[in-house]
């Protein structure tokens, strides 16, 4: 009976061992909370009430509406509402978060945070509250730098590489989220360099770190208390926190609001190029060890690009001596250069890689890709379909020049069981096949080259559609016949 209950002893020792171990090992956050989180700040913003602009419900009118939004909406504090302080005709809503960069009262915070507000109130830990102005906001990256005019000191934030996180390393957020100030959460960071659909300018921090509305602006802290990020973005389906946050990294808002605050407008660089991703299947065809780097579809006459040398069928694989890795690499690589300086690039061209330098200049206006229907005159007379399954026909005269093309062929026909993604009225103009690029010039010349592949051949197809080239890949042919 001894022995039993000192074995059971034994045990219980061992375990309370066990579980002091473990809870050594989890991070402890109290003393970051405690020195940094006086820096965080909350921003709530005061705009005018358009009642045109309320929420068009069908068989409810706008008194019933604003009924809805006062019972769903997290309730103000008494005397902020829209009959509060600030009269009849205005709202006040907490819309986000911020922290002090400087001692003279510099604020960074979300663009979206500010945008549109006729009043800034920026609140302390301290219950201090301040008046804040814009000093300058840029759209594309969703940063935003305010001021506020404090009267003695100011606790401000201390700035860490973003570069140096690793995948799986802590970090924590301070907030707002839906107005509950100076909330802390924390996780881990889940992937870095995340691009999202209409970014092209930051390569986001992806965390799991609890984010939601009110958090905007906010600082992602790492263990040392360092400010890697501006949290900005969560992916959600519900319009709540389901474990996917996105922040800004650090060095790239603070030479967003550097310009800000020397010019009040951020200025990017630009080449002229209209590029899409490299694919495995691209990369087989164009001859590329890997798929990586960004396929350039189209140069634009005269711009910085044309100039350097670059060509369609270029693939860029380094910019500024930089690795490009994937298309939406180029965009920000070329944004974050100065408009005026030189860069260095290497292209891959027709089997071999090539060195060229651009003069970088400014960008002004976006351009994409589009997938515009084709507009033309009539295709020619139809031919028998080839080996992809579709009927290609040549060009005019007339349509060559109208196309602004020297040779190319119009798919006049498309069949069910085709193996190429093209539509009625594109214009093939190359065929790319291991590294070899071959201008089409007729549908004899056309359908020799496909007779002559195999039948696993993986083929590319430079296609013109509309006023966007593109590029088209397809992995194997149908049977010789």
């Amino acid at each position: 009976m001894r022995a039993a209950k000192s074995l059971i002893g034994l045990w219980l020792a061992a375990f309370s061992l066990s579980v002091l171990a473990q809870a050594r090992e989890l991070p402890d956050f109290t003393t970051l909370v405690e020195q940094q989180g006086n820096a965080v700040v909350n921003i709530s913003t005061t705009q005018a009430v358009r009642r045109a602009a309320l929420p068009q419900v069908p068989g409810m009118d706008d008194d019933e509406v604003m009924e809805f939004f006062r019972r769903f909406v997290p309730r103000q504090p008494p005397g902020q509402g829209p009959q509060g302080p600030q009269g009849p005709g205005r709202e006040s809503r907490s819309l986000g978060s911020g922290f002090i960069l400087s001692n003279d009262g510099y604020i960074m915070t979300n663009a979206h945070v500010v945008e549109g507000a006729d009043e800034i109130t920026v609140k302390l830990t301290d219950k201090r509250e301040f008046k804040a102005k814009v000093i300058g906001a840029d759209k594309r990256t969703d940063v935003a730098l305010i001021k506020i005019d404090g009267t003695g000191s100011l606790p401000v934030v201390k700035f860490g590489d973003p570069n140096k996180l690793k995948v799986g390393e802590w970090v924590v957020a301070i907030g707002a989220p839906f107005g509950f100030e100076n909330t802390v959460t924390a996780g881990i960071v889940s992937a870095k360099g995340r691009s999202l659909p209409q970014e092209n300018f930051v390569p986001f921090i992806q965390t799991d770190v609890a984010i939601n509305p009110g958090n905007s602006g906010g600082p992602l802290f790492n263990m040392r208390g360092e400010v890697v990020g501006i949290n900005s973005q969560i992916y959600s389906r519900t319009g709540g926190f389901m474990g996917l946050s996105f922040a800004i990294p650090i060095d790239v808002a603070i030479d967003i609001q550097k310009q800000l605050r020397e010019k009040g407008r951020v200025s990017r660089g630009r080449i002229g190029v209209v590029i899409q991703e490299v694919t495995r299947d691209l990369a087989t065809s164009f001859g590329l060890d890997r798929a990586r780097g960004a396929l350039v579809n189209s140069v634009e006459k005269g711009s910085p690009a044309e100039k350097a040398g670059v060509e369609a069928t270029d693939i860029i694989v380094t910019f500024d001596n930089k690795a490009v890795d994937s298309s939406s690499d180029l965009p920000r690589l070329v944004g974050s250069t100065h408009p005026g300086s030189q860069a260095t690039m290497e292209v891959w061209r027709k089997g071999q890689t090539k060195k060229l330098t651009v003069t970088v200049g400014e960008l002004q206006e976006e351009r994409v890709a589009a997938n515009a229907p084709a507009r033309g005159a009539k295709p020619p007379a139809e031919v028998a379909a080839n080996r992809l399954g579709i009927v290609v026909g040549e060009l005019s005269p007339e349509q060559k020049k109208g196309l602004g093309v020297a040779g190319g062929l119009v798919v006049t026909d498309v069949r069910p069981d085709s193996k190429a993604d093209v539509r009625k009225g594109d214009v093939l103009l190359m065929l790319v096949h291991k590294g070899q690029q071959t201008e089409l010039k007729s549908v004899e010349q056309f359908n020799r080259l496909l007779a002559g592949l195999d039948k696993s051949a993986v083929i590319t197809l430079q296609v013109r559609r509309g006023e966007s080239v593109a590029f088209v890949t397809i992995s194997g042919l149908a049977d010789k016949g």
